[in-house]
């Protein structure tokens, strides 16, 4: 494979390049000044990676087209000995121009695929949360918390075993689903459950994708601060530099929790959700998003006593990659149609935001790889529904404080994290103060 792969690239290289193909991206366009594969491409110069324009220049200065750029990267393809880093960076670069790549005749992942039409992956994790909660006294006692002073303390051990296929019906549709088997290692009846929390379609049509089913959902243009979590019915989503996206459909908790945040519905039913999303390419340098959430629900507010059976939440994200490796990302979320009741503080609640900085990344299949992050988050539970936060640490909505975190890959497709967070409850009611919240988080990730 690794034989066919170099004579294909070295033929590319040699006779230029070849007619691209129908409906591709035009290969002449120019790649905009302030986009990071610039940063990247001069970073794998520096290590000698890539060679530039062929006379071993390059001219980070001047815009180049989409087909230049994918020349260099083909070039750097071929070599061997490259560094974990080097090798991640240049992977990423190869994923953005990959339409670019398979015109030169580089032979992509999609020229390789197999003729059966099911594909899978998949991972095996294990999970361990360590959580103090000050004055989080449960119902009833569970046997692994440990109570003292009104206050818990909670490890949580959990295994997982999750599959995931792509089913290709034809040359515009795909078919996916995720079935995730649990169990729960410190239940003394060794709780075991398995779900279907994905089951889609998805069709592609130039820059338009139509989403229909129980779909992945990720709030883009908030990097996930308001919502993580599938939801049930129907999203579509238009352009290619500058994305627009709306999402209706069904939403319920798909773990089974009492619930989260503020909200007090019933969590037997689903509730009624639409949003409306703006946002960049991700990838970009300077990323940006605005977003409109809108969901209903009798009673929505019941949990603590707030008016009103509907939220509408806006949201907002700002991002800014100071090099390929090296990036800031604030986002910030209000719900505007929360109403004050007796006794509480609605400002504590209805709003919601987010700092992050990041420092490279993890990636499976770039061993020694590794990325760090510290980040401040204020999760006012009336202004977050079911963040990434709390899907990916231990912090939980209506939780404020600092989170640190680290990745690292310790051999290829072997993950592990570790997140630590440290802040307070939110206190809605006036009078009282906040309570003090602290979580460890890690988890170990076999992917295949």
């Amino acid at each position: 494979m690794q034989k066919k792969l170099i004579s294909s690239l070295t033929a590319a290289i040699a006779f230029g390049s070849t007619a691209p193909a129908l409906g591709a991206s035009n290969p002449f366009e120019d790649v905009p000044q302030n986009h990071w594969a610039y940063d990247a491409v001069a970073q794998l110069a520096s290590d000698g990676v890539i060679e530039g324009y062929g006379d071993g220049t390059y001219r980070g200065d001047q815009e180049i087209t989409r087909f230049e750029m994918a020349q260099m990267i083909a070039r750097a393809m071929a070599k061997n000995s490259l560094s974990n880093s080097d090798k991640a960076m240049l992977d990423k670069l190869a994923a953005e121009f990959s339409d670019e790549l398979t015109n030169l005749g580089v032979r992509v992942a999609a020229l390789e695929k197999k003729t059966d039409n099911v594909r899978w992956n998949g991972r095996v994790r294990y999970r361990f949360i360590s959580q103090h909660r000050e004055g989080d006294m449960a119902q009833k006692k569970e046997a692994n918390v440990k109570y003292t002073n009104g206050s818990s303390h909670q490890n949580t051990n959990q295994f997982l075993f999750r599959l995931q296929p792509t089913l290709d019906i034809n040359k515009n549709w795909k078919g996916h689903a995720r079935i995730s088997y649990y169990s729960d290692a410190d239940s003394a009846k060794n709780v075991n459950t398995a779900i279907m929390d994905w089951l889609w379609v998805e069709g592609q049509y130039a820059s338009t994708n139509v989403k229909l089913g129980r779909l992945v959902y990720h709030s883009e243009a908030d990097y996930g601060l308001f919502i993580d979590d599938p939801i049930s019915g129907g999203q579509v989503t238009f352009g290619k530099d500058v994305k627009a996206t709306l999402t209706a459909g069904r939403y319920q908790f798909n773990n089974g929790e009492a619930g989260t945040g503020i909200f007090g519905w019933n969590k037997d039913k689903a509730i009624s959700y639409q949003s409306a999303e703006v946002y960049n390419d991700r990838k970009a340098r300077f990323t940006w998003g605005i977003g409109y959430h809108h969901f209903s629900a009798d009673g929505l507010y019941d949990g603590f006593g707030y008016k009103g059976s509907s939220a509408g939440v806006w949201a907002a994200g700002l991002g800014y990659r100071f090099t390929p490796t090296l990036g800031l990302f604030g986002s910030y979320t209000r719900n505007v149609s929360i109403k004050d009741a007796d006794g509480m503080n609605k400002g504590a609640a209805d709003h919601a935001y987010s700092i992050e900085l990041d420092y490279k990344g993890a990636s499976p299949k770039a061993p020694g790889s590794f990325g760090v992050f510290a980040a401040y988050r204020y999760l006012g539970p009336a202004a977050t529904l079911y963040t990434t936060h709390r899907v990916f640490g231990g912090m939980r909505e209506g939780d404020k404080g600092w989170e640190v975190g680290a990745s690292y890959t310790f051999a290829p497709n072997i993950l592990g994290t570790v997140r630590y967070f440290s802040g307070k409850r939110i206190s809605l009611e006036n009078g009282v103060s906040d309570l003090n919240r602290s979580a460890l988080f890690s988890e170990l990730t076999f992917f295949f």
